[in-house]
């Protein structure tokens, strides 16, 4: 009999009621593994009620009581990291370094929660008038709900939950139908740290659930990352519904690699950046702009070092790139590399015919590269969302950042070189929300934040860091004039003079 994966409501397995349930596969092996429960309204509504009646008392609860369930929560991550990380593998497929990799940058904004005092704290103006103070100060907002992607199933929630139940939300998140087991693992050590029961919820489901919090009239906020026309859709109709929205979208990154630059760690950058967790990730490099004479060469290396990567399951320590998602997203990537000859493109590698022995039923596509690639072609212009790595050609600088502020992307950008001067002028001139200067993969540490420009970001806050924590809060001004104990009606003695 398969596995069901269900939903986890006030604090406890809720088995789907709804009679709709989704195929869970292991994209080594094709095999459908698990069954996961697809809910309906009346199931959404039942999550969003426990959150509703468990903030009643979390939204007033002391920022003791939360910190304290969130180190015990922290140090039981830390314990269950290969756990859930084999979870992330059977269920995604990238192998287990990298998803234990996944773990720890999620365990960064725990860590980041656990220390949320000293972001909550508000201000005080003293006498601004007679007698007259002002204080500012930040509450929680209420039931906030979270729709997460398949391509990292315990970070990204991580990236949410945790900074909004510091501040006193509650949570409903609604993970990845196609690798929904890691999101119960953390329900599961969430409510053994202590959680409230109704805290934190996991709904499973598609389409059907997605639109009920987006309408929802007890859901205060929506936070999301995934696709760009996806974002465009949550934020356009969570705004409509009267939430606050962070969408986070698409991207195709860019590395400008200048001619002065360390060719053979440009390579490398590009290969980690472009390749690993098998270009399943939205701060991956796919567009390389080589600036000046250096393309050719360039190629070469990146060619040199792609051919070595080892493909095969995640769960063997020889493998350094697994399968993708799904036949279909396997089959889409595919597409992109067939059609790329006849849009203008060379094609360096073609890593479409890969299969592994032992696992022929598994999603397998091998390393791409394609060079000389057209602005207007198909494989430049989509997010591919895989190990496919297009280098375009510029002969300057200013030619290479007007190509890369052309895109209607912003998320991730990065230059490589030895010239501060020209790495300055880059940050300054690039239009994206993060940049990385010889760091291929700019993602910010927990307490700065993470989001993009353009059509990388819908909605005004960043995830995680400073803007996460606004994002689950708002802003409350007091204004407070209090009699001066001398001023005590006639008859009542406070000991105060008189005489003031």
């Amino acid at each position: 009999m398969t596995k069901h994966v269900n939903h986890w409501i006030g604090g406890k397995i809720v088995e789907g009621a709804s009679g709709n349930w989704g195929p869970v596969t292991d994209p080594a092996t094709g095999a459908v593994t698990r069954e996961v429960a697809l809910a309906s309204v009346a199931e959404v509504d039942a999550a969003v009620a426990a959150a509703k009646d468990a903030y009643a008392t979390w939204g007033t609860s002391s920022l003791a009581q939360r910190t304290t369930i969130l180190f015990r929560f922290r140090a039981l991550l830390d314990a269950n990291r290969d756990a859930i990380a084999e979870l992330i593998t059977a269920e995604h497929g990238k192998v287990h370094s990298d998803a234990l990799g996944e773990v720890a940058r999620g365990l960064e904004i725990v860590e980041l929660a656990c220390g949320i005092t000293t972001q909550l704290k508000g201000e005080l103006s003293t006498q601004v008038s007679n007698r007259v103070d002002v204080a500012a100060i930040r509450q929680p907002v209420g039931v906030v709900a979270g729709i997460t992607p398949f391509n990292f199933p315990a970070m990204v929630p991580m990236w949410m939950f945790p900074i909004a139940i510091a501040c006193g939300n509650t949570f409903v998140l609604k993970p990845s139908e196609k690798d929904p087991s890691a999101a119960l693992k953390i329900a599961e050590l969430l409510a053994e740290a202590g959680l409230p029961d109704g805290v934190f919820n996991v709904l499973q489901g598609d389409k059907v659930a997605v639109d009920r919090l987006l309408e929802h009239p007890d859901i205060a906020a929506i936070s999301f990352v995934g696709s760009t026309p996806i974002a465009r859709h949550i934020h356009t109709t969570a705004a409509a519904n009267g939430k606050r929205v962070q969408a986070l979208g698409g991207a195709k990154n860019h590395m400008l690699v200048l001619p002065d630059a360390d060719l053979d760690a440009a390579a490398d950058a590009a290969v980690s950046a472009a390749y690993g967790s098998a270009g399943e990730r939205c701060m991956a490099i796919s567009a390389v702009v080589a600036v000046g004479s250096i393309g050719d060469e360039l190629v070469a290396r990146i060619r040199e070092r792609a051919e070595k990567i080892k493909i095969g399951p995640g769960n063997d320590p020889a493998s350094e790139m697994g399968p993708l998602i799904t036949k279909a997203h396997r089959d889409k990537v595919a597409s992109y590399v067939r059609g790329a000859a006849a849009q203008g493109s060379e094609v360096v590698l073609d890593g479409t015919g890969h299969t592994v022995e032992g696992f022929e039923d598994g999603h397998w596509i091998g390393l791409s590269l394609l060079d000389k690639v057209p602005t207007d072609s198909d494989a430049y212009r989509d997010e591919i969302f895989g190990p496919v790595l297009c280098v375009l050609r510029a002969d300057t600088y200013e030619e290479g950042v007007a190509l890369i502020n052309a895109s209607p992307f912003g998320n991730g950008t990065a230059i490589f070189t030895r010239d501060g001067g020209a790495a300055r002028r880059f940050q300054m001139e690039i239009e994206a929300g993060m940049v990385g200067v010889n760091v291929p993969i700019p993602v910010p540490v927990g307490y700065h934040s993470f989001g993009g420009w353009k059509d990388s970001l819908f909605g005004d806050h960043h995830i995680y860091g400073n803007d996460g924590v606004h994002f689950y809060t708002r802003g409350k001004v007091v204004t407070t004039r209090w009699p001066d104990p001398s001023d005590a009606p006639a008859g009542v003695d406070l000991g105060f003079p008189r005489n003031h």
